[in-house]
């Protein structure tokens, strides 16, 4: 089966993947940060029994593992792929994991929560994802009952997700507007209207191939579809903005961007070392080239994949020795060579 960063969903280009993400903690039990390990051991081995036949809810085909007995790489990849975060990756209590065979559905027992439902879909299908997990919800809450006060809503382990516990993001391709001047004023104002913008990948200002979070900031005194709304909104507002800046740039500039274009399809898919940073950079602009569409190629071509394929974890695993810094580059190299389509002539 096809995990879902392989699918493409050329409907609204530019958004790269979407997800809706749930915390939840049972009532009779204290919040994992306080568990013994004897008792989380308890815990999570109940909870894995209630939630054996998970699959029923939505017909997909779940895997289970407790969380110490995955290898360090195995975790690494999962946190490459945004399964775990890193604070349930360097979990040293019991806690254990489902996944679904597409890696689209995820719930964590005992991480940060004693449960996190997650959801994940290429493009943007937040709305499909909510009901998805709307449906486990009601799932597991039927089995353990959740820890919930009528004022604040369901209780968590950090009082940022009180309330919902809900978070629902959208990562967007924005490689022309984040080059403008205004574009960290206009992440500051997005804070006013609810929302986060965040870099993927890269620290600081710099953010290595132009993926940008776009997520809820509270989950307290707001509803779920005024969380989907928000997000929605400014996804929508910020994707309006890159496509026309985006227009004007190819009108004023088209000769500069069809030679951005294919030159980075040249170097990625004839270099024999890339670094991490310049493999990302180019394969922006390769994703720009195809969307605006200077590129054609010959088969169809989850770009994403391909960013997620070349990270540390996913390079190491597809390898039979521990691999330094110039053998990852080397192997990045390799892998793109391998996975980047022909071009249409």
């Amino acid at each position: 089966m096809a995990k879902w960063f392989e699918r493409i969903d050329p409907a609204v280009p530019g958004a790269i993947n979407s997800r809706v993400r749930l915390v939840r903690n049972c009532k009779e039990y204290v919040f994992p940060s306080r568990l013994s390990d004897k008792d989380s051991e308890i815990m999570v081995h109940r909870l894995e029994q209630g939630l054996r036949n998970v699959g029923e809810v939505d017909g997909k085909d779940y895997h289970y593992a407790y969380l110490r007995e995955i290898k360090e790489l195995d975790k690494k990849i999962l946190r490459e792929r945004r399964i775990l975060n890193s604070t349930i990756a360097a979990k040293k209590t019991p806690a254990g994991v489902f996944i679904s065979e597409d890696e689209e559905s995820s719930i964590v027992l005992n991480g940060t929560d004693h449960f996190r439902i997650q959801l994940l879909s290429c493009g943007n299908h937040l709305e499909e994802l909510w009901q998805q997990a709307d449906r486990l919800d009601d799932y597991i809450n039927e089995r353990f009952a959740y820890a919930y006060d009528q004022k604040y809503g369901y209780l968590t382990s950090y009082p940022t997700n009180t309330g919902t516990g809900m978070r629902a993001s959208v990562i967007l391709h924005l490689p022309t507007l984040s080059l403008g001047k205004r574009f960290q004023g206009m992440v500051m104002e997005m804070s006013r209207f609810g929302a986060v913008i965040k870099g993927v990948y890269g620290t600081g200002n710099e953010n290595y191939g132009s993926l940008y979070q776009i997520s809820n900031l509270k989950t307290l005194g707001t509803t779920e579809k005024e969380i989907l709304d928000r997000v929605n909104k400014v996804s929508e507002q910020l994707l309006a903005q890159e496509r026309q800046i985006r227009r004007m740039t190819m009108e004023k500039r088209g000769l500069e961007c069809e030679d951005e274009a294919y030159k980075s399809y040249g170097v990625l898919k004839y270099a024999r070392r890339l670094a991490a940073k310049e493999a990302m950079i180019f394969l922006s602009q390769l994703m720009s080239g195809i969307n605006d569409g200077i590129l054609k190629l010959k088969e169809p071509c989850s770009i994403y994949r391909l960013m997620l394929g070349i990270q540390p974890a996913n390079l190491q695993k597809l390898s039979d020795h521990p691999l330094g810094k110039e053998e990852l580059e080397v192997a990045r190299a390799t892998y793109l060579r391998a996975e980047l389509p022909e071009m249409l002539e």
